[in-house]
C-alpha cells in the first residue's frame, strides 16, 4: 500500500491523489487484475473507498482508491466542486494511469464505487469499454437523488428551484466573494431528517470516520450539473459488462440500485441484498462490509479472469 500522485489525463493541470494497494505475494514482474474504487459524494479515499480497496487487495487484486478532481488531496479549483461529468471522467483518467503500469493487465480492469461513486462508476463503464466488470455498493445516481429525494418521493419538476439556486450561485461566485456551498450530507445532527441520514452526519463529522479533507459540502454551483445528470443514461444500450450490485434491505437509497439493475443492458447482472443494512451500514459496519466483499471479491475474480475477459473481447 502506498500513496501516489499523477496528472489527470483529462486535465493535466490537476494532480490526482490516490492510494494503491497490492495483494499478498505481489510480484511486479507479473501482471495482475486491477480494480478502481470510487468514493461517495463528500467522501475521500481514506474512508469507505479505502476500506473496500484494501479488502479487495487482500483477495488478489491491485486496487486504487482515489480522490476525485477538486476534492480531498487531489488538485483543482474551485475546491469541493461536484461536477458529475468530471467525476465520471475521473474514473477513466485513473484507468489511463493504470494502463501505464507494467504490472497491471490492461485487459483485466474492473471498477466499483460506493454511493455517488457507484453512480459515477456505472456512468464511466457505459462509455469506457476498458472496464470489464462493475461493482456497486449503496449506489446513488446523484442526479436522481437531488431531483427526486433520498427515498424517491419528490417529482423532478419540483427540483427546478435548485437549478435556479445553482445559476444564481454562479453569479455570486463570479463577483469574487468566495464560492457559495451546500451540504452533501447533514452538517449537524439536528439537520438529519431520519436515523439513516443522522448516521451520514455521524460518519463525516464525528470520530466515526471524519477526515480533514472531507468537509461534507460542495459548491452550490454544482447544482446546475447535478440536477440534469443521469448516471445511468444509455445504460439500457451500452452498459453490457458484468455487474454486481450490493445494497442494504432497509436503505432509503435502495431504489437507485433497483433502477440500475433494471436499466442495465447487461445479461450478466446480479443483485445482492444485505439484510438489515441501511445505506451507511455498508460504509463501515464490519459484518455488512464483510458480506459485501464476500460477494464482490469472487465476482471480480471470475469476471476479471483471463478467460472471461477474452470472451468479452470476442463478443
Amino acid at each position: 500500500m502506498g500513496k501516489i500522485s499523477f496528472n489527470n489525463s483529462n486535465n493535466p493541470t490537476i494532480v490526482m491523489s490516490a492510494v494503491i494497494n497490492f495483494p499478498d505475494g505481489f510480484d511486479e514482474a507479473k501482471t495482475w487484475p486491477a480494480v478502481v474504487v470510487s468514493h461517495p459524494g463528500g467522501g475521500v479515499k481514506e474512508q469507505t473507498a479505502g476500506t473496500y480497496a484494501k479488502k479487495l487487495a487482500e483477495q488478489g487484486f491491485v486496487t486504487i482508491a482515489f480522490d476525485r478532481s477538486y476534492q480531498g488531496e487531489s488538485g483543482g479549483d474551485p475546491r469541493q466542486l461536484e461536477n458529475p461529468y468530471v467525476s465520471a471522467e475521473d474514473v477513466s483518467a485513473v484507468i489511463d494511469y493504470l494502463t501505464t503500469l507494467p504490472y497491471v493487465d490492461n485487459n483485466r480492469i474492473g471498477a466499483m464505487g460506493i454511493c455517488a461513486g457507484a453512480g459515477y462508476t456505472a456512468n464511466a463503464a457505459i462509455q469506457d469499454r476498458r472496464i470489464k466488470a462493475i461493482g456497486t455498493v449503496s449506489a446513488v445516481n446523484i442526479g436522481s437523488m437531488f431531483r427526486n429525494g433520498w427515498e424517491n418521493t419528490v417529482k423532478s419538476v419540483d427540483a427546478l428551484p435548485y437549478v435556479e439556486a445553482g445559476s444564481n450561485a454562479r453569479t455570486t461566485d463570479a463577483a469574487g466573494k468566495g464560492y457559495a456551498t451546500m451540504p452533501l450530507a447533514p452538517l449537524t445532527e439536528k439537520d438529519a431528517p431520519n436515523e439513516e441520514l443522522r448516521q451520514a452526519w455521524e460518519y463525516y463529522h464525528t470520530p466515526r470516520a471524519e477526515c480533514a479533507t472531507a468537509p461534507g459540502f460542495a459548491t452550490l454551483r454544482s447544482l446546475n450539473q447535478i440536477i440534469t445528470y443521469d448516471a445511468y443514461h444509455m445504460a439500457d444500450v451500452y452498459l453490457t459488462q458484468p455487474i454486481q450490485i450490493v445494497a442494504g434491505s432497509v436503505a432509503g437509497s435502495k431504489w437507485m440500485s433497483d433502477d440500475l439493475f433494471d436499466r442495465a443492458a447487461s445479461t450478466d447482472k446480479a443483485f445482492h441484498i444485505v439484510e438489515g443494512a441501511n445505506h451507511m451500514d455498508l460504509y463501515d459496519g464490519q459484518p455488512f462490509v464483510d458480506e459485501a466483499v464476500s460477494v464482490l471479491a469472487p465476482f471480480f475474480t471470475a469476471k476479471l479472469s483471463a478467460t472471461a475477459t477474452a470472451a468479452q473481447a470476442a463478443e
